[in-house]
């Protein structure tokens, strides 16, 4: 494990209900023919997909923040006019004579979850019935020594039917309220951090044989895994978003901040964190090993966190960014919530201060579930499925104002928006992108996935800043699910 560890480090130095179209505060708002954007020259020069308003060619930055393990249930389950927890919920313990277990408010700061593997959103959703998650986090306790594994299942009693209002996260309340909040977004795939990261740049997690992206096949557990007993690193042959970005010329960067990182490559119990910058590959930063980055000359695109402060100051960020925390500041358990709220709020400050806010779409996520309770069952779009709801919440000076977005979203959308704005509707697809792969599936052409566009409202005037302390006080009680 050890070995295993290490060479992370060395070798970073080289390298229907699906449809959900509903949508809260009076529905969709038809277009005017004059707000959309032809097939025309006007369409090919600002790189929008054609048939999309005209207003995205205000959006000149995408900023994707991805923090770490938290259910949509578990952070807005009691938000107003969200699809939040049921009345009347209470799931089975391990031990049937053991009464069920009922939400709860968790005004703890320091939370524990459950494990949150593939085997383990299987056995959460159990068949659609939502009721697994208390029976897991009572398995049998194993040695947690890295508590961002997977595997791990906390000692003590269980809390991941505990819920965090206003009082706990008041300014990703404030956001929702202020701008949009997403209740049907999934994790890509039902699995753990290392597959989620790698569909957020991709859309796929898998595991290649060589470098030849046609001999890769479907991991949804343990992407480019199998080498690390031997010493080699995984190989990501298949084809990712910054080929297509470079390819059309547009600009991008990955952002990782300095810390530690959870180091547990093949999924074990005994590796500690070690430290993480933006040269050291880890399972929060995957791009390190993706033949196009490295065969594109992209490595430098991969920057500390510093080189985004920087850039958001002086208004020179690429037009599309990804910021990925380190463990202190990641929320993922035992990290704690406040810890990732300031961290969150101070990129978000920096990006409002900036010369560039009146052209920057933020879209804030968590990377999978935590173990943490949610009610909804995942849609099946192909083998790979979807993975249980993670909040969601969509920061821009056109983002519509206290919006609650019902579509059927996943990061898969993320990329289809980028795609949209920057090249004129270009897909992950392996018929048309230069690079087969054998993935199963196009994410970002599924029809059934809605359009982030419909969270915006171009017509509008540029909305101010909302500037939020760092360590705010905290905010009102919700109402209790029932």
């Amino acid at each position: 494990m050890r070995r295993a560890t290490l060479w992370w480090a060395t070798a970073s130095m080289a390298v229907a209900a699906l449809v959900g179209v509903g949508l809260t505060h009076g529905g969709e708002v038809p277009q005017r023919r004059d707000d959309v954007v032809p097939a025309d020259e006007l369409a090919v020069q600002r790189g929008i997909a054609p048939g999309l308003p005209a207003g995205l060619a205000k959006i000149k930055h995408v900023v994707v923040v991805m923090q770490e393990n938290r259910s949509f249930d578990s952070y807005f389950g009691t938000y107003p006019g969200a699809d939040g927890i049921p009345a009347g919920v209470c799931l089975p313990q391990l031990k049937p004579e053991q009464p069920c277990l009922r939400p709860f408010h968790d005004a703890s700061v320091v939370d524990k979850g459950g494990p949150h593997g593939h085997p383990d959103a299987v056995r959460d959703v159990d068949g659609g019935k939502m009721d697994g998650f208390v029976r897991q986090a009572e398995q049998p306790q194993v040695s947690c020594t890295n508590p961002d594994d997977p595997n791990c299942v906390p000692s003590g009693s269980p809390d991941v039917m505990g819920y965090k209002d206003a009082r706990d996260i008041p300014n990703y309340w404030q956001y929702a309220k202020s701008f949009v909040l997403q209740d049907r977004l999934f994790e890509p795939i039902s699995s753990w951090s290392l597959p989620a990261h790698l569909f957020t740049v991709s859309e796929w997690s898998a595991d290649c044989a060589t470098t030849a992206p046609q001999s890769c096949d479907n991991a949804p557990q343990t992407p480019g895994l199998t080498g690390f007993s031997t010493g080699r690193h995984p190989i990501y042959a298949w084809t990712d978003m910054t080929y297509l970005l470079h390819k059309a010329g547009v600009s991008w960067g990955y952002y990782v901040a300095p810390g530690y990182q959870p180091d547990c490559s093949d999924d074990g119990m005994t590796c500690a964190p070690v430290s993480q910058d933006a040269q050291t590959p880890s399972i929060w930063n995957p791009l390190p090993f993706f033949t196009t980055v490295r065969e594109d000359g992209q490595l430098g695109n991969i920057k500390p966190i510093n080189s985004f402060y920087q850039q958001a100051k002086k208004g020179t960020l690429p037009s599309v960014s990804w910021v990925v925390p380190s463990q202190q500041d990641s929320e993922h358990p035992p990290a704690t919530s406040p810890d990732g709220q300031a961290y969150v709020t101070n990129l978000v400050n920096m990006l409002m201060r900036g010369p560039e806010w009146s052209s920057t779409a933020i879209f804030l996520t968590w990377d999978d579930w935590g173990g943490f309770y949610d009610h909804v069952k995942p849609p099946q779009l192909d083998e790979n499925g979807l993975g249980l709801r993670v909040p969601g919440i969509v920061i821009s000076p056109y983002a519509r104002k206290g919006f609650i977005d019902h579509q059927l979203l996943s990061f898969d959308s993320y990329d289809r928006f980028i795609e949209d704005r920057f090249l004129q509707g270009a897909r992950l697809d392996p018929r048309t992108d230069g690079r087969p792969d054998p993935r199963p599936t196009v994410r970002d052409a599924l029809p059934v996935l809605g359009s982030l566009v419909k969270d915006f409202d171009f017509k509008q005037k540029p909305r101010k800043p909302v500037l939020l302390p760092t360590r705010p006080r905290p905010g009102k009680a919700s109402r209790p699910p029932g």
